[in-house]
């Protein structure tokens, strides 16, 4: 049995209560009272026997706030709410971090990393260029670190993988979040990231406060728009744009792309190979981090080639 911690929760955000019943199961009538709604409405059309991950159990909580870590405790069957997150360090084989406060990823991580304990971030790794460069130090090349955005396993981006070759020379994508650019953006550049690869050259994100449109220019020609508004109501789509036709991507089966996602980080602790390699991750904090940058000075072009080990270009 491989025994997991979970480990922060963040305002606004549910994956501690939907990522441990996704190994734990859960208790129906405190899931019905979980202060995110979604979240029971999505596990109570799967089936009870077979929705959990088999071979691994939460054992541990943390979070800052203990009655919070507490009422998730009693929801998802987790025995053990502890005072400090490193208070789990020889009691779990692996860690999850599940909350989206990309500043605190750093901190929170390095004990673990330090000793080889295996570890998941939630999206971004980091907000910001410097901590996602030492995240990626202190992993080296054999430590076992994956963090992503659920959206990369999503079974509208399976289906829209096997599409692509209807569609001929796709040249342009448009893509629309609500939330905020940081913790939403990095969703539909994972996304695009499963669907095409990296290889993006300039970004610029000719929004304003609360409302980002970021322009991505790639090496090959092809082009993107990406628009997050804080105001929008809750929406997740992509449309790529071919030669030969177009088609569109609307998530919304949420519990297939995370248990999707979380069974690849415990294929990783089994075989001890990283899912996805650490550079197509820091390629994807680079994209988010130029996209912050730009809008902060003016609005200019940022490009990634010439983009410093500072995170400067």
């Amino acid at each position: 049995m491989i025994r997991l911690a979970m480990l922060g929760i963040s305002p606004g955000n549910g994956h501690p209560y939907s990522f441990s019943a996704i190994f734990n199961g859960y208790d129906e009538d405190r899931m019905k009272r979980c202060p995110y709604p979604v979240i029971y409405e999505y596990l109570s059309k799967q089936d009870r026997r077979t929705m959990c991950i088999p071979g691994v159990r939460v054992t541990h909580i943390w979070a800052e706030e203990r009655r919070e870590a507490e009422d998730v405790a009693r929801t998802v069957f987790i025995e053990h709410v502890v005072d400090h997150y490193t208070d789990v360090i020889g009691q779990v084989d692996a860690v999850v971090i599940p909350h989206d406060e990309g500043s605190l990823h750093l901190e929170m991580a390095r004990p673990f990393l330090e000793r080889e304990i295996p570890i998941f971030i939630d999206k971004p790794l980091a907000d910001n260029w410097p901590d996602a460069l030492e995240l990626v130090r202190l992993a080296g090349k054999d430590k076992l670190l994956m963090s992503c955005s659920a959206s990369r396993y999503a079974r509208e981006v399976e289906e829209a993988k096997r599409a692509l070759m209807e569609l001929g020379d796709v040249r342009t994508m448009y893509a629309v979040s609500s939330k905020s650019w940081v913790k939403y953006g990095v969703h539909l550049l994972e996304a695009l990231f499963a669907l095409f690869g990296g290889n993006v050259e300039t970004v610029q994100n000719v929004g304003r406060e609360g409302e980002d449109v970021v322009h991505l220019l790639y090496a090959d020609g092809r082009q993107a728009v990406l628009q997050v508004f804080e105001d929008l109501s809750p929406l997740l789509q992509i449309t790529l744009h071919g030669t030969r036709g177009h088609w569109t991507i609307t998530f919304g089966d949420w519990f297939y792309m995370f248990r999707r996602m979380l069974s690849l980080f415990i294929e990783m602790i089994k075989t001890e190979q990283r899912p996805i390699p650490l550079e197509e991750t820091l390629e994807i904090i680079k994209v988010l981090v130029a996209g912050k940058r730009s809008r902060e000075e003016g609005n200019r072009i940022v490009s990634l080639r010439n983009f410093r080990r500072t995170g400067r270009s």
